[in-house]
């Protein structure tokens, strides 16, 4: 029982002498060797890390070099194109709208040339005949008669003498008379300023002024009376005149 004591007591005294020294190198070797274990843990997880992120990446690179070799246009996905609607408040009409005091809109001639607006009165020719002399008051045209280049107000139908000529439109006759260079006369109104003119036509025509004509009732017929074209063949000097400037007759009759 003493020899216990006495062990007892010599390892208390070495524990309060050199034993707190070895105590502590014990527990120092104990951490050192656990930070061993640890560092060598990590490094061994940041290998293997490592090689993950390495061969994410290629697999990325992977995929992006596999959409690079798609085509443009397969690669892009179709989807329709929706237009967006727009509002019945924003949306502008195309076609004006006539008011109620607009009466060329109501009527539909607004816009419309001479030629246009004469032709909704159905033209037709005053007599069967080619032209023998065009229509030119741009240009001089040689007159065989008067032997010298003058222009041509008109144009010169072809037709033998007695030929019946008729009212190429209705209007009313606004004037009949006798002309020394282009024989007897007859002018017709047709209204907007528009009207024809009969010349070289036989002596005494079949109307008088005032008279209301409808489109291809007779008014007279091919005569040789107008001086100032008698080396010409026989012919109705047909003329039309807008707002009493000349135009070409040409573009008012109907096509033959």
């Amino acid at each position: 029982m003493k020899d216990k004591k006495a062990f007892t007591r010599k390892i208390g005294d070495f524990l309060a002498g050199k034993g707190f020294y070895v105590v502590l190198f014990i527990c120092t070797a104990i951490i050192g060797i656990s930070a061993w274990i640890l560092l060598s843990t990590g490094n061994k997880m940041g290998t293997a890390d490592t090689g993950s992120i390495a061969s994410a990446s290629q697999n990325s690179q992977e995929v992006i070099g596999n959409v690079a070799d798609i085509p443009i246009a397969d690669a892009m996905e179709k989807k329709p194109v929706v237009s967006p609607k727009p509002s019945d408040a924003g949306t502008a009409s195309a076609a004006p709208t006539a008011g109620k005091g607009d009466s060329n809109a109501a009527s539909g001639t607004e816009g419309k040339s001479a030629p246009a607006m004469a032709k909704q009165l159905t033209f037709v020719w005053p007599i069967v005949g080619d032209i023998a002399v065009m229509y030119s008051v741009d240009e001089l045209i040689y007159n065989k008669t008067m032997s010298d280049w003058r222009t041509h107000d008109g144009i010169d139908i072809s037709g033998l003498i007695g030929t019946k000529v008729l009212a190429a439109a209705d209007g009313t006759v606004t004037n009949v008379y006798s002309d020394d260079l282009i024989g007897t006369t007859v002018v017709i109104d047709h209204g907007n300023g528009l009207k024809s003119i009969y010349a070289n036509l036989a002596k005494t025509p079949v109307v008088k002024t005032g008279d209301k004509v409808a489109m291809g009732a007779v008014i007279g017929a091919v005569g040789n009376t107008a001086l100032g074209e008698t080396s010409e063949v026989a012919h109705l000097h047909f003329a039309m005149t807008k707002d009493n400037s000349p135009v070409d007759p040409a573009k008012y009759l109907p096509m033959k």
